[in-house]
C-alpha cells in the first residue's frame, strides 16, 4: 500500500525573499483571523499542491501572484504545473482571484490580487468575506471640488480687505543699451499622430503572448472595441490579462479570437456619478476562475470556478 508523503510543507527560503512584488494594489492579499504557522501545513494536499501552497505561504503580501513570476521562482514546476496547482489549491478553498475597481488616488483601474487562506474555507465563507470586503471598499459621500477656472465666492459676512495706498513711484532715467540681436525661431516640428492606449495594448498582445499576435491592420479594427473597455474605467494591464487568459493550446485565428474576447468579457459599465468623484474608493468586486479567468458575481462561483469549468455533477 503506498503511503503518501506527508512531508511539512516549505516555508519561507532565499527563492521566496527574492520573488518579485507586484504593482501597486495588486498581488497577495491575506485573509484575516489565520492561524500561525506550523509544522506539517498543507499535509493533506498532493505533494505539488503542498509544495506551491507552502512557497505562497511564505510570500509577502503584495507578491506577485501571476503564473509566470511563480513558475520562474519553481525549479520543479513549469507554468502549466503551477497553474494547475493554483486551481487545485482555489478549489480546496485556500485562494480566491479577485479583480477589484480601485479609484485611490485619482485613477480609477481595475486590480487583480489574490486572496490566500492559510485554513481551507469552503464556498459559504468565501462568499460572505467578498461580500464584506466589497462593502468596506464602498465609496463615501465627498463633494466635487470646484474647476480651477472658478473663483471662490466670499461669504457675505466677509469684507474685503482695504488695499494700502502705495507710495507713489519716482521714474529714474536710465542708459539706453544696446537690443539683441532677434535669434531665429526653431520651425515648429511636424504633428505625428501617437496611437492610442487601446491600439498599443492590442499591438502588445503577441509580445506578451506569441498566439495572440495581431497585424497593424488587425489592431486599427479592433481599437474601437478595445476603446470601449478604456472608457469603464479598465487599464492596459487589465485588458491584456483578461484577454491573455486561460488561452488554448492554438489559436487558429488571433483576430476573431479577439474580437470575440472583447465582446464577451467586456466589463459592467459604472454610474458616472461614481467616477466624477476622484480620490474616494470605488466599490467593484468580481471573482475570477482560477481555471479560464472569466469574470463574475462571487456566488456564480463554486471552488473559484466557473459553471463551465466545474465539473458535471454525478446526481
Amino acid at each position: 500500500m503506498a503511503v503518501s508523503n506527508l512531508s511539512p510543507a516549505p516555508r519561507a527560503s532565499a527563492s521566496s525573499r527574492s520573488h518579485p512584488e507586484a504593482k501597486p494594489g495588486y498581488g497577495k492579499r491575506s485573509v484575516p483571523d489565520q492561524r500561525p504557522p506550523r509544522k506539517g501545513e498543507f499535509a493533506l494536499l498532493p505533494e505539488r499542491e503542498r509544495h506551491i501552497a507552502g512557497y505562497v505561504d511564505a510570500l509577502p503580501e503584495g507578491a506577485a501572484m501571476d503564473i509566470k513570476s511563480l513558475a520562474r521562482s519553481q525549479p520543479l514546476y513549469g507554468q502549466m504545473a503551477v497553474g494547475s496547482a493554483l486551481r487545485a489549491l482555489g478549489v480546496a478553498g485556500h485562494l480566491r482571484h479577485v479583480r477589484c475597481l480601485s479609484g485611490e488616488g485619482g485613477q480609477v483601474r481595475w486590480v487583480t490580487r489574490t486572496f490566500w487562506s492559510r485554513i481551507a474555507r469552503d464556498n459559504e465563507w468565501w462568499e460572505a468575506f467578498l461580500a464584506a470586503e466589497e462593502r468596506g471598499s464602498a465609496p463615501q459621500e465627498a463633494a466635487a471640488p470646484l474647476p480651477p477656472w472658478v473663483p471662490a465666492v466670499p461669504a457675505a459676512s466677509e469684507a474685503p480687505a482695504s488695499v494700502p495706498a502705495q507710495p507713489p513711484v519716482t521714474t529714474v532715467p536710465q542708459q539706453r543699451t544696446a537690443e539683441p540681436e532677434p535669434q531665429p525661431q526653431p520651425e515648429p516640428e511636424a504633428t505625428v499622430d501617437r496611437p492610442s492606449p487601446a491600439f498599443l495594448a492590442l499591438a502588445r498582445l503577441g509580445r506578451t503572448d506569441s498566439r495572440l499576435a495581431l497585424s497593424a491592420a488587425d489592431c486599427a479594427a479592433l481599437e474601437q472595441a478595445a476603446a470601449e473597455w478604456f472608457v469603464r474605467g479598465v487599464d492596459a494591464d487589465y485588458l491584456t490579462h483578461v484577454l491573455t487568459a486561460g488561452l488554448p493550446a492554438s489559436v487558429d485565428s488571433p483576430f476573431g479570437f479577439v474580437r470575440r474576447r472583447l465582446r464577451d468579457k467586456i466589463p459592467p459599465r459604472l454610474p458616472a456619478a461614481v467616477l466624477a468623484v476622484p480620490g474616494t474608493p470605488v466599490r467593484r468586486l468580481i471573482v475570477e476562475c482560477t481555471e479560464c479567468g472569466v469574470p463574475g458575481r462571487p456566488e456564480a462561483f463554486r471552488d473559484g470556478l466557473c459553471r463551465p469549468c466545474r465539473p458535471l455533477d454525478p446526481a
